[in-house]
């Protein structure tokens, strides 16, 4: 038998059960939004961490709703009341606001009580809201810390710049590379030795052969390879593929745009064998993605 237990002989606060009904509907609607940022979140370490988060959410929706069906004798009827942002980085903030908005909501609603049962569950609910909030504030700062460094990495560092030095483009190329070989190595880990990948795997690591030689030859710095910042693992192979063939379309982008420079004739027929090479791996992503939609 559940432990709250409460007889009276006059109706219960108004406002008090239209206020347990409001957190039910919170808590449910926080249930079905977290499923979401999960779902989108993009490693495993910060998919954890937001299931653990609904999981407190899930335990909080049952105390209440105990609580409400105790209090009427009725059994409540949750619905959606807050709409989920489909973004991820707009979700978390949206996360955040509704977390510190609710710490406030339990806090109240546990004042307006006298029995300490009620009270209690409400306030150890406004420490985990609390806990919660600090922990998407912190997912929000990661990722906008690390969107920024990718704008800056690989092909969207090249397409995000203005002018470019030969060194620069060298430097953006090969780190794109490097994130080519750090996708395709994730892919193939999560899902196997997909002929497709695997050939372009190989391909792209003649691309990075071909670049060295242009370091070497240029007497550029070669960058450390930290790709494996940048890197997600997909949730599904039609994703693995999708990212694929955006990566492809970038990387063809940032040929061209180093093209329209004045570049020595070696360095332009190295840059134009990597994008017309680069075209071909895009069809095969795009037929990959195509198989997988069927």
């Amino acid at each position: 038998m559940y432990p709250y237990y409460y007889a009276y002989r006059t109706p219960p606060d108004r406002k008090l059960i239209n206020d347990i009904l409001k957190a039910i509907n919170g808590e449910y609607s926080a249930i079905f939004c977290y499923k979401q940022i999960a779902e989108n979140a993009p490693t495993e370490g910060i998919r954890k961490q937001i299931r653990e988060i609904r999981q407190d959410e899930q335990r909080h929706f049952e105390e209440f709703r105990r609580i409400y069906t105790n209090l009427t004798g009725q059994k409540p009827t949750p619905k959606i009341t807050e709409e989920c942002p489909k973004q991820y980085s707009t979700s978390l903030k949206s996360a955040f606001k509704d977390e510190q908005e609710t710490v406030d909501f339990y806090l109240d609603l546990a004042d307006q009580t006298q029995d300490q049962s009620i009270k209690k569950v409400f306030q150890r609910a406004a420490a985990d809201e609390q806990n919660h909030a600090v922990w998407f504030l912190y997912l929000l700062i990661h990722s906008s810390t690390q969107q920024t460094r990718q704008a800056n990495y690989g092909a969207a560092g090249a397409l995000n710049a203005g002018s470019l030095t030969l060194p620069q483009m060298l430097t953006y190329a090969i780190q794109d590379e490097y994130l080519a070989q750090a996708r395709y190595n994730e892919i193939i880990s999560n899902f196997g030795n997909i002929r497709t990948f695997i050939q372009i795997k190989e391909a792209e690591l003649r691309h990075i052969n071909a670049l060295l030689s242009l370091f070497e030859r240029y007497q550029v710095q070669i960058p450390e390879d930290i790709s494996n910042l940048y890197v997600t693992a997909p949730l599904s192979l039609k994703a693995a593929f999708a990212a694929g063939v955006q990566g492809e379309i970038d990387n063809i982008a940032m040929y061209n745009k180093f093209l329209t420079f004045d570049v020595p004739a070696d360095v332009r027929t190295v840059f134009t064998q990597l994008r017309n090479a680069s075209e071909n791996h895009l069809e095969a992503f795009r037929r990959g993605l195509e198989r997988n939609e069927a």
